[in-house]
């Protein structure tokens, strides 16, 4: 498999209670590799699934220390170090189980077409590619992301793209169905889909994306999560978490126990087990990814 979208280290604040204005609120704080490409290439690489990420660093000490961590989780990085540009960083602020993201994508706004090119050229056996929403919803990046899309089509190949954030979708408006027209599989939260689709329902979500997609998965959360596609409606609940330590990362997590399982040949009732599973054990960590083997 190949993922295409960010790699970029995390600043993970656990929050003691909501952050007060003004003054100091207690957290635990961490430092660790993030990006929705990123992790879910590494925790399907822990998984067992061979996968190749594409994406772009900085030259320098967080951008080798980010391309080290996910080379030892067993993820082929076609990762490209760009001089004089910081690698992205993203502040994670995470309590009572929400989050509130604050991203500087950083050299991940110079992943290119020919980045794309040359990661597939690399890896001749992939079945299918994956594309983080991020790079398409950035004009710096889109290119790239479409380029990944194209050149899996004329490989062959499978596709599917995650929504990835509510706020850029709604920037980007009705153009973003336009980019993903056509992909084998689309994934979205629950906000995601009520940008790209409206209403709350998530079946009602579901069977709209899946006029854009072949196929459309919506994610609940702790609810569970729909698919619609030629072959119907699905839906399954979600699974009590022991704790909610950290929500970071839990879509990522589900999207590679979903693909996982779908690119390996299983029906879509139980991809949707495989990745809620996956999303129930992501929340109960701090931090986006699998621990390191």
């Amino acid at each position: 498999m190949v993922v295409v979208g960010d790699l970029v280290t995390d600043v993970v604040a656990a929050l003691d209670g909501p952050p007060a204005a003004g003054t100091d609120t207690g957290a635990r704080i961490r430092f660790a590799g993030g990006g929705q490409g990123a992790n879910t290439a590494a925790w399907l690489a822990a998984r067992g699934t061979q996968v190749t990420l594409v994406a772009a660093v900085g030259d320098d000490e967080p951008g080798r220390t980010r391309v080290a961590e996910l080379a030892a989780a067993g993820v082929r990085c076609a990762v490209r170090a760009h001089p004089g540009t910081a690698t992205g960083t993203v502040i994670v602020l995470t309590h009572d189980g929400e989050r509130t993201m604050v991203n500087d994508r950083g050299a991940s706004l110079l992943l290119s077409p020919a980045d794309v090119d040359a990661a597939l050229a690399g890896a001749p056996g992939a079945r299918h590619v994956h594309v983080s929403g991020y790079p398409l919803l950035d004009p710096a990046s889109r290119w790239a992301g479409l380029r990944a899309l194209a050149a899996a089509r004329e490989r062959g190949l499978t596709t599917s793209v995650d929504a990835a954030s509510a706020g850029p979708l709604r920037r980007a408006g009705p153009a973003f169905l336009d980019w993903v027209r056509g992909v084998d599989l689309v994934l979205a939260n629950s906000d995601e889909a009520a940008v790209l689709a409206g209403g709350t329902d998530p079946v009602v979500q579901a069977r709209a994306l899946a006029t854009v997609a072949v196929h459309a998965v919506v994610k609940r959360g702790p609810a569970g999560a729909v698919w619609a596609g030629p072959a119907g409606v699905f839906a399954v609940p979600g699974r009590p978490a022991p704790a909610v330590v950290d929500p970071t990362g839990a879509g990522d997590a589900f999207a590679a126990g979903l693909l996982a399982a779908w690119v390996g040949g299983a029906p879509p009732a139980e991809a949707l087990e495989r990745a809620v599973a996956l999303g129930t054990e992501a929340v109960a960590r701090l931090g986006a990814r699998p621990p390191l083997p």
